[in-house]
C-alpha cells in the first residue's frame, strides 16, 4: 500500500481497522476521500447552482475539517476517529463544492 503514503499520514491509531489490517489511509481523509467521491457522482446525475450562497456553505463545512486538523497538528488536543471521519466528510463536501464553484465560474 505504498501508493497511500502520497495520500495520507497512515498513522495506524488513526485509521480504522477491519479485522486484523488498518485502513490504507486515516479516518479523515476516509471520510475526506469517500465524500469526495460521492460528491462527484451526484453531482454527475444532480444539477446544482453555484451561487455566493453555496460558496459560503462549501467554506463554513471547510472550518470544522481545518480546525480540528490544525488543533491536533499543534498538539492543543486530541482528536478521536469517529470526529477525524466526520469532520473528513465535511471537509470532502466543502472543498468539491468549492472546486464546483471555481469550474463553474471559469467556464459557464
Amino acid at each position: 500500500m505504498n501508493i497511500f503514503k502520497y495520500l495520507c499520514h497512515q498513522k495506524p491509531e488513526r485509521s480504522f481497522k477491519v479485522k486484523e489490517y488498518y485502513l490504507p489511509v486515516c479516518s479523515r481523509c476516509t471520510g475526506f476521500y469517500l465524500s469526495g467521491f460521492i460528491y462527484i457522482i451526484l453531482a454527475f446525475f444532480i444539477a446544482f447552482q453555484y451561487t455566493l450562497n453555496t460558496t459560503i456553505l462549501a467554506i463554513m463545512l471547510l472550518i470544522p475539517f481545518i480546525i480540528d486538523g490544525l488543533t491536533q497538528f499543534l498538539n492543543l488536543r486530541e482528536s478521536n476517529n469517529t470526529l477525524r471521519f466526520f469532520n473528513g466528510i465535511l471537509g470532502g463536501i466543502g472543498l468539491m463544492i468549492l472546486v464546483k464553484t471555481i469550474k463553474y465560474l471559469f467556464i459557464y
